[in-house]
């Protein structure tokens, strides 16, 4: 077993990134409520932690001078499920964080810690996927920034390199349409079986992404074409095909593989039905 061999709590992004170069073993420490859990589990066990909690220049949400909207990286999931910008079709980000598992996990967790550790039955990654979301890291070398549907590699497994750390998320600007985010899941709070996302954009078209059903988001330029043109109940049902054909969900306590692609239709049609709906009473 490895020793912890400090906690180290750096005022800026370019001092927490220095500690995560100096010493390739250890881990930045968001809000803890996935770190913490896997430290208790010993799946990790990093020589030292990097507490992001003192770095003001990553907390809060922001509307930047092109319309963008800024998340930084260790916003609570709470906040993130609050915010009151006008977001158009990207706020299913915030509905996204809304079901996160509980108010108590909802008040530690942060989206940057959260979406760190890739795991395909959280909530932000389809969500992310779908908003055309942008992911920014940084590191000793400076700031790179990933479109989310790069950000996400595999199960578990992130485009971040050894020393980079997550430092904000970036929303396209307010678009004027409308976003959910649907999901099934055991109990309220767990994890998804499966779920969708759905952004009804401003000139109509429609982008979409399934999580929980493969290593990471599920989404389909071919799917999206459809549902843009077709949102009949046809259509939806050959997108979903197209969906449920590149799926590649496990067998787990949750669901086996063949209920997660039975879920995705229902949950695609429920979600198009949803956008639809809001963007008629927002007209």
């Amino acid at each position: 077993m490895t020793t912890l061999q400090g906690l180290y709590r750096p005022k800026t992004v370019a001092e927490a990134t220095a500690l995560l170069a100096q010493d390739p073993e250890a881990k930045p420490l968001a809000g803890g409520a996935t770190l913490v859990a896997m430290l208790n589990a010993r799946v990790l066990e990093p020589a030292a932690l990097v507490s992001l909690a003192d770095i003001d220049e990553i907390k809060g949400i922001s509307t930047l001078p092109d319309g963008r909207v800024r998340i930084g990286a260790f916003t609570r999931h709470r906040d993130t499920a609050a915010c009151t910008l006008p977001l158009g079709s990207c706020a299913v980000v915030p509905h996204a964080a809304s079901q996160i598992a509980n108010a108590t996990v909802r008040n530690m967790g942060t989206i940057g810690g959260s979406i760190s550790f890739a795991d395909p039955g959280l909530d932000y990654p389809p969500a992310l996927v779908a908003a055309k979301a942008e992911i920014e890291i940084a590191s000793t070398e400076g700031r790179r920034t990933l479109p989310a549907s790069e950000f996400f590699v595999d199960w578990y497994l992130t485009a971040l390199e050894p020393g980079e750390m997550v430092t904000a998320v970036y929303l396209p600007a307010n678009d004027g349409g409308v976003g959910t985010y649907v999901k099934h899941a055991r109990v309220a709070g767990d994890y998804a079986t499966a779920s969708v996302a759905a952004c009804l954009h401003g000139d109509a078209s429609l982008s979409v992404a399934v999580g929980a059903c493969g290593p990471t988001p599920l989404s389909d330029p071919e799917a999206d074409a459809i549902l843009s043109s077709d949102r009949s109940d046809a259509g939806i049902t050959r997108a979903a095909q197209i969906l449920v054909e590149h799926a590649d969900p496990l067998d787990d306590v949750r669901g086996s593989a063949d209920y997660r692609r039975q879920l995705i239709p229902r949950l695609l049609l429920r979600a198009v039905r949803t956008v639809e709906a809001a963007h008629r009473s927002a007209a």
